[in-house]
């Protein structure tokens, strides 16, 4: 019998109680000008990333029979929908004060680019495109889902990517991680339900690990050109530790990134069960659910 958690019935739809519009300073993280950077990079890439995963899982599950036992999927799959949603929106209102502080998004319209090609030039050519597509939003959020569960796994410890950060933008990423976490099994899920297979599961997951890998390192060292932080040994000594210090990205991400290389992986085997729900339900006053009576 697996010792796994169960894959989540129910998502919730959450607006966060954040407010953006005044903005926030140029190093909001803890003053430090990578970890910002570094933030701000991934931020970019939300609007037209999540968007993506939207039309990727609205297209499986339209092509999810009518059957009782994916009735559940679907319900789950509208969810995930609304959630990617809100991030979207709230990532572009992040982004458009980002604008505002020079700095220069090259990563979402790269990616907008990318995803337009492969549509035009071979998603819409095959038979099932939908599929690859899942396999590309699958591996991405499993990307993002363990960046969700090392953002909530060592808070307010050494390690700790956001224990600086400025409100609202720490309550923004704790809860952007909870929910990344949360319904990270929908993409995978609906790609194994419809019959995608290992291979090109693998062959997608490949091309997301280098491609994500070098967008985000691309638009890091951007941020910092334009901060004019570049070339600071801070900025240096601060990547470093990120990347290869005790608690450094590269030692915590390992491992979890080659479990999803396994024939019989799922999304629930990686990460701490109910860190997620646990945050949420802790601040549980920084956000309504959709929907629900005021």
């Amino acid at each position: 019998m697996s010792t796994y958690p169960a894959a989540p019935t129910e998502l919730t739809v959450r607006r966060l109680s954040v407010d953006l519009s005044q903005g926030f300073s140029r190093h909001w993280n803890g003053g430090d000008a990578f970890l910002t950077a570094y933030a701000n990079a991934l931020s970019m890439s939300f609007p037209v990333g999540e968007q993506s995963f939207i039309d990727a899982v609205k297209a499986g599950a339209k092509n999810l029979p009518d059957t009782p036992e994916n009735a559940e999927l679907k319900h789950i799959a509208k969810g995930f929908v609304g959630q990617e949603a809100t991030h979207r929106h709230l990532h572009a209102l992040y982004n458009a004060h980002l604008e505002k502080q020079g700095l220069v998004n090259h990563w979402g319209p790269r990616a907008e680019q990318r995803l337009k090609k492969g549509r035009d030039e071979f998603f819409s050519k095959s038979e099932k495109g939908y599929l690859h597509e899942l396999a590309i939003t699958a591996a991405f959020e499993h990307f993002t889902s363990i960046f969700g569960d090392l953002t909530l796994e060592r808070m307010d410890q050494a390690g700790d990517w956001f224990a600086g950060a400025e409100e609202p933008l720490k309550t923004l990423w704790r809860w952007h991680a909870a929910e990344e976490s949360e319904h990270k099994c929908v993409a995978f899920d609906l790609y194994q339900r419809l019959g995608g297979n290992h291979s090109w599961r693998m062959r997608w997951f490949w091309y997301v690990t280098i491609q994500f890998s070098t967008d985000v390192l691309r638009q890091t060292i951007n941020n910092l050109w334009h901060d004019k932080t570049l070339f600071k040994p801070a900025t240096w000594w601060s990547a470093g530790k990120f990347l290869f210090g005790r608690h450094g990205m590269v030692w915590r991400v390992a491992k979890p990134v080659w479990e999803y290389t396994r024939k019989d992986f799922h999304p629930m085997q990686v990460g701490h069960p109910t860190q997620a729900h646990d945050w949420l339900t802790r601040h549980a006053n920084q956000w309504t659910a959709v929907g629900a009576k005021a």
